[in-house]
């Protein structure tokens, strides 16, 4: 896990120019291909994306950085009138009832089983990048991608 910890802190160290560079480009790679895999092209994408959304408040908070980054998929999931308060209170509230939070785990893992190790590599790059717009990646939001890894 030294190598997960090294890539954690390349990530955090990245320019805004390179990071900016580096989400979009894994960003689309990744969605294109999730949407390939599925049967309906939706529920990969839907799931990976679900999965970045717990990335982020692993740590029990959504900072505002975050929360902006994220915007559009949480729009997805709550609504177009969601606002930042409104969004931490759903997060709260569904960190609490924690079988959520496992299911996604449970199927994300399942659609890694489809990636190839390339497409795996972007997910975690992905996940590690959306979780360090605040300047950090916490510990427990670190423990929550390395799910994936296993």
């Amino acid at each position: 896990m030294k190598e997960f910890d090294l890539l954690c802190k390349e990530v955090e160290d990245l320019s805004d120019e390179e990071y900016s560079s580096f989400l979009r480009e894994k960003s689309l790679k990744l969605m294109a291909n999730l949407k390939l895999i599925t049967d309906n092209g939706i529920e990969g994408d839907v799931a990976f994306c679900s999965f970045m959304i717990s990335s982020v408040v692993a740590d029990g908070k959504l900072s505002e950085e975050e929360y902006i980054l994220m915007l559009p998929f949480l729009r997805t999931f709550f609504g177009n009138d969601t606002n930042y308060e409104e969004c931490k209170k759903t997060i709260s509230k569904s960190l609490k009832e924690n079988k959520e939070l496992k299911d996604t785990v449970d199927t994300m893992v399942d659609i890694f089983g489809m990636l190839s190790d390339e497409l795996k590599d972007d997910a975690i790059i992905v996940c590690l990048l959306i979780c360090s717009v605040d300047g950090k990646i916490s510990h427990k939001e670190k423990k929550w991608i390395k799910q994936l890894i296993k």
